[in-house]
């Protein structure tokens, strides 16, 4: 069932985002090195890029983990809406489809 507030809700896993983009980094410094070593300028310079997406990701993940927790539903919440119970919504007459024309 979908309510809707993903967006709203979301949490981002900032540890394994944080590694990642540490990851990312030492591959693009690598890369960069071997290719400046290999004489090839471009796949240098598109690996200077790379490096400097990681590191600007970097930076955003350790300010959010720096701004420290929100609020965060414990175990008991559940991260939907649950289900009204009853008999299920109906859709606004606008959006309901026309009824088939069945041939006699």
């Amino acid at each position: 069932m979908r309510t809707g507030s993903e967006p709203r809700t979301a949490r981002s896993a900032l540890r394994a985002r944080f590694w990642l983009s540490l990851w990312g980094l030492m591959w693009a410094i690598f890369g960069t090195a071997a290719f400046v070593l290999a004489g090839r300028p471009g796949w240098a310079a598109a690996c200077g890029v790379l490096w400097l997406v990681a590191l600007v990701d970097m930076a955003v993940v350790l300010r959010h983990r720096r701004q420290g927790p929100h609020y965060q539903p414990g175990p008991d919440v559940p991260p939907y809406a649950p289900a009204e119970s009853g008999p299920p919504r109906r859709r606004p007459p606008s959006y309901r489809r026309p009824p088939r024309h069945r041939p006699t």
